[in-house]
């Protein structure tokens, strides 16, 4: 191999077709907050919040949840229609933040 061979690269990636757009700030604390649960029906998400919600609770006084089956499956075959419909209902519900679980 000679030191002046070339050699063409190829990335796996496409180029970016959405621009990247800051992340809300976090809460300094989860406690007196309304928290919405998302998932998307895959991996056990239903044994997760159930562990979850109880550790959540403990370290966060008043913290309440709204659960995954308000919001429905975020991967199933209308996932298009429940994805754009989970903003209107965070605002409706007053949701304060989101853990999306499981693949979703």
């Amino acid at each position: 191999m000679s030191a002046s061979a070339t050699y063409q690269v190829v990335w796996p990636r496409s180029e970016r077709t959405v621009a990247f757009k800051p992340m809300a700030p976090r809460h300094a604390s989860l406690a007196g907050k309304k928290v919405a649960l998302l998932w998307d029906h895959v991996f056990r998400g239903d044994e997760i919040w159930e562990i979850l919600k109880p550790e959540l609770s403990a370290r966060y006084p008043g913290i309440s949840f709204v659960d995954h089956d308000v919001f429905g499956n975020t991967h199933g075959h209308d996932e298009h229609e429940v994805v754009a419909a989970i903003p209107g209902k965070l605002r409706e519900l007053g949701v304060d933040a989101v853990v999306s679980g499981v693949g979703c």
